[in-house]
């Protein structure tokens, strides 16, 4: 394991709370092979913006663009399931080219179960990102959760990884780091990312 992993990240960033055994999840991400996010307070800070017509502006950081592009390439597919539905959010899921997209889901338990099995991928190979209360339907049935570090109480003492950051702030960035510095140096993961290329829409 050691000549595989990016054994610097994983030291400065500890996975899991002090219940959880770290070899186990290293071995879990290091597994994985789909990765399902919620989008309000976990791919955005949760602040809506309204105008007369709904909804109308929503911010991403630039940072999850990254990272929701380079799992794939490393033969991690990306899935996102929301309770919400907008014009922008359809604009960035495209821009984003995300073909896992289930918006205005609000029984995400079947859309999970819909898609593992679509996908032909065992429930013990996926993680779940999520950080209120709507996504504990989900998170109980992945091989591992995650959650931001402002996510409500409840999810906390639920998912496997409380990540550093809030919500908004770079959660799928972390996500993607702590589960490509289970598998290869972050050097080596982020290769692709620095080709002219991959940096057609972020």
């Amino acid at each position: 394991m050691e000549n595989t992993i990016d054994q610097a990240y994983l030291n400065a960033y500890p996975l899991g709370a002090p219940t959880k055994v770290h070899n186990h999840l290293v071995a879990l991400l290091q597994t994985l092979k789909l990765v399902v996010f919620d989008v309000d307070g976990v791919l955005t800070d949760g602040g809506l913006l309204y105008g007369e017509y709904g909804e109308q502006l929503k911010r991403f950081n630039v940072k999850d663009g990254v990272a929701l592009k380079l799992l794939p390439k490393w033969g991690v597919e990306v899935a996102i399931i929301t309770a919400k539905d907008s014009a922008p959010l359809r604009k960035r899921m495209q821009d984003l080219g995300i073909k896992h997209f289930y918006p205005g889901c609000h029984n995400k338990a079947d859309a999970y179960k819909t898609l593992i099995e679509t996908l032909n991928i065992n429930r013990q190979n996926t993680a779940y990102v999520g950080d209120d209360v709507i996504d504990l339907q989900v998170m109980p049935l992945a091989g591992v959760s995650f959650c931001p570090a402002d996510a409500h109480e409840l999810v906390v003492r639920s998912c496997d990884i409380t990540l550093n950051v809030n919500g908004g702030q770079g959660v799928a960035r972390e996500v993607a780091d702590r589960i490509l510095a289970c598998r290869m140096p972050l050097e080596h993961a982020y290769g692709l990312a620095i080709k002219p290329e991959f940096e057609k829409v972020i």
